[in-house]
């Protein structure tokens, strides 16, 4: 089974993200997309970072009723911060039948050479990148089998639905309508 995993902590999750999972599900003829919940990624700052589970649960509602992509919460029980690598290894122990690869946006691309272990990454597992305004894509990674996406992009971001939640304004439209009535019966990101 060809599994894309796009890992992210979706703090919230926007209709950004999966117009991103299902297009890479289509288009790279994967089988499933695995949206990984980062508890804590070693790069971002965690002071606006909704507790996990919450996280977890508003990915779950997002993606209600889908069967080819899934939440996942396998970091949650690795050591954090969560590096990708430790996930990867873990996942091939796991699922040694299983073919993964790593979806991301070109910015992460930008910044793979700083993630632990990258080489590693870049030798064994194929990269679905989706480009993101500001950072063209890399073509200076001989190691690395990159598989440009041309993705169709919102420019949404999981920061601007925070900050519009805290001034106020409605989030409806850039979140699916399951995970706004759940923001706003916990009274999230406030």
């Amino acid at each position: 089974m060809k599994i894309g995993l796009y890992f992210g902590t979706f703090n919230p999750i926007h209709n950004g993200h999966l117009i991103i999972a299902n297009y890479i599900l289509q288009y790279a003829k994967l089988d499933q997309v695995w949206m990984i919940v980062s508890p804590q990624n070693p790069f971002k700052q965690s002071h606006s970072l909704l507790n996990e589970y919450h996280r977890l649960f508003l990915v779950q509602q997002a993606l209600e009723g889908e069967t080819k992509i899934k939440a996942v919460d396998i970091e949650f029980g690795l050591p954090k911060p969560s590096y990708t690598i430790n996930t990867l290894t873990y996942l091939q122990e796991k699922y040694p039948d299983h073919e993964f690869g790593v979806i991301m946006g070109s910015d992460s691309l930008h910044n793979l050479d700083r993630w632990k272990n990258a080489e590693l990454i870049m030798k064994n597992f194929p990269l679905y990148v989706y480009e993101r305004q500001g950072y063209p894509m890399r073509d200076d990674l001989d190691d690395a089998t990159i598989i440009d996406m041309k993705a169709p992009l919102l420019n949404i971001s999981s920061s601007l639905v925070r900050r519009m939640l805290k001034e106020g304004k409605s989030i409806r439209y850039l979140v699916p309508d399951t995970v706004n009535e759940e923001i706003q019966k916990g009274n999230y990101y406030r």
